[in-house]
């Protein structure tokens, strides 16, 4: 008996789909008001599809239709991380291999010694507590000598991009805050706290990445992490980055603050802290603007970049006669406090290309 010629056309279509990544495929109508579109076999076979199977259909933004399966098979995820070590190995080596599995989305990290040797307590105590302190959702689920596992615990929708993006920001604004009080009051205690407030910045940091790794590869969580698109994933990834700059310089301003040996000059500080208002207020406005979607309050933000110039010129006059050291030390906060301003107009600059359609005609 001869295949149906639909059948011949499917099997042609199959054997250029190994050469084509794109497919042209017509139409159909059956029971004269329903459209049917065919799938390739090779990608339902790959997925493990059968007849009544499953499948979720998502219309884009631009128009275009996005088919995947309701659930993926077992073979095509990647849940588990094994990570072989030996005594030797550098247990910041270690580390870096676990956190790029924590990013590529692994939910289970396994990391091993080869053979019947005990994992070293240097190596267990390095990335438990680094586990503990940077990666947010992760649990310890097995500490015996010869493993040490790892799981991701926290559900996309729990904590997704915006809502991690804004409790980073909050911490940055406040640390930077904390930084110039710690200045002005040349409080160590207070420049040590901000210091180690930078980690709860840098664990929020990894987890967005990993989310907007995981969105990049898998258009299905695109909107359980909340998000609109993939498009995106770029634009929130450079926002995260500037969010953790900030942060950073602020933990510069506290450091630097630690090497001073005497109260900073009171004509200084008031201009310093004229500065950190302004930055401050514009790193607040450029994160308000992104979760207001407002293009004309991240326009302002940017223009006043100009007042942060010419007022760090100003800062700098009120540098006093002391020794080397310190100049340096007091340029660097001076510089560091800039730098949050243009953190801010680089956040606004995305915020503008996220919804440069609300102004265009």
């Amino acid at each position: 008996m001869k295949p149906h010629k639909e059948s011949q056309l499917e099997s042609i279509v199959t054997k250029e789909a190994n050469i084509l990544n794109d497919e042209q495929r017509k139409i159909q109508v059956t029971g004269g008001s329903t459209f049917i579109l065919s799938i390739p076999k090779q990608w339902a076979t790959k997925n493990e599809l059968k007849r009544g199977s499953s499948i979720i259909v998502r219309e884009e933004e631009n128009g275009s239709l996005s088919i995947t399966p309701a659930t993926y098979p077992k073979k095509i995820k990647h849940d588990e991380a094994y990570i072989r070590v030996t005594e030797k190995d550098n247990p910041y080596a270690i580390t870096r291999t676990a956190i790029s599995a924590y990013l590529s989305g692994y939910n289970m990290i396994h990391i091993k010694v080869q053979g019947q040797k005990a994992l070293s307590s240097k190596l267990r105590n390095h990335i438990k507590h680094f586990a503990r302190n940077y990666l947010v959702g992760t649990e310890i689920v097995i500490d015996i000598p010869t493993e040490l596992t790892l799981q991701v615990l926290l559900n996309y929708p729990e904590l997704t991009v915006q809502n991690a993006l804004s409790r980073m920001a909050i911490i940055s604004s406040s640390m930077q805050k904390e930084a110039l009080q710690a200045l002005t009051q040349l409080d160590y205690i207070t420049a040590k706290s901000v210091i180690e407030t930078d980690r709860e910045v840098n664990r929020f940091g990894l987890y967005i990445v990993r989310l907007l790794k995981l969105a990049v590869s898998n258009q299905r969580i695109v909107k359980e992490i909340g998000l609109n698109s993939q498009r995106e994933c770029l634009g929130y990834r450079l926002i995260a980055k500037s969010v953790e700059r900030t942060a950073d310089h602020a933990t510069k301003i506290a450091q630097n603050t630690l090497s001073l040996k005497q109260q900073v000059d009171i004509k200084l500080l008031e201009k310093v802290g004229e500065l950190s208002n302004l930055a401050n207020s514009m790193f607040e406005n450029s994160v308000d603007a992104l979760f207001k979607h407002n293009f004309n309050s991240a326009e302002v933000v940017i223009e006043r970049l100009c007042e942060v110039n010419k007022l760090e010129k100003e800062t700098l006059l009120c540098l006093p006669n002391a020794n080397a050291e310190e100049i340096v030390k007091l340029r660097l906060i001076i510089e560091s406090v800039r730098r949050i301003a243009e953190y801010a107009s680089d956040i606004s600059e995305v915020v503008l290309n996220f919804n440069v359609e609300s102004v265009l005609g």
